[in-house]
């Protein structure tokens, strides 16, 4: 029987085969899926924030930033006997939810997140092998642990596997 794991806002969870891993609305966030084929293992991050550098330490969350939740997660994947040179990746969200009349890097969380989950991947050369980010509409995404495949669902923009 198949289990649905729920990933929420700034959480990160790794299951096996037959598991999906579920992410609802995820707007400026990015859902970031790490997947090894073999073991049947994946991993999936809700991510907010691109930095945890101007985090407050008092109510740190690694699973919120890109750069703290994409290590804690291949730790756990490592746990579970997953070796992290053969992770792939999967990336989708990174939406610029409102209009805003600035030119202003700052403004832009959703492709920030993008572009901080890219270089994290880069840094510990897991490939980005498919994405469907930015855009200016949320999306839902699940994780199949048995297929690697990752579905996006989005209200006007159909479904979407890759």
């Amino acid at each position: 029987m198949i289990e649905t794991v729920r990933v929420g806002m700034a959480e990160y969870k790794v299951a096996k085969s037959p598991s999906v891993l579920v992410s609802l609305g995820l707007g400026s966030c990015v859902g970031v899926a790490l997947y090894e084929s073999t073991k049947k293992i994946g991993g999936l991050a809700h991510i907010m924030l691109p930095d945890s550098s101007l985090s407050s330490k008092k109510d740190f969350n690694p699973g919120k930033f890109a750069d703290t939740a994409i290590d804690m997660m291949i730790k756990d994947m490592v746990k579970n006997g997953v070796d992290p040179r053969k992770l792939i990746g999967k990336i989708a969200g990174g939406a610029q939810m409102f209009q805003i009349k600035s030119d202003s890097n700052i403004m832009q969380i959703g492709r920030r997140n993008v572009e901080a989950v890219r270089s994290k991947l880069a840094l510990l050369n897991i490939k980005i092998i498919s994405e469907d980010v930015e855009g200016n509409f949320g999306r839902t995404i699940e994780f199949d642990c048995e297929t690697g495949e990752l579905t996006i669902k989005t209200i006007g923009h159909g479904i979407k596997k890759i």
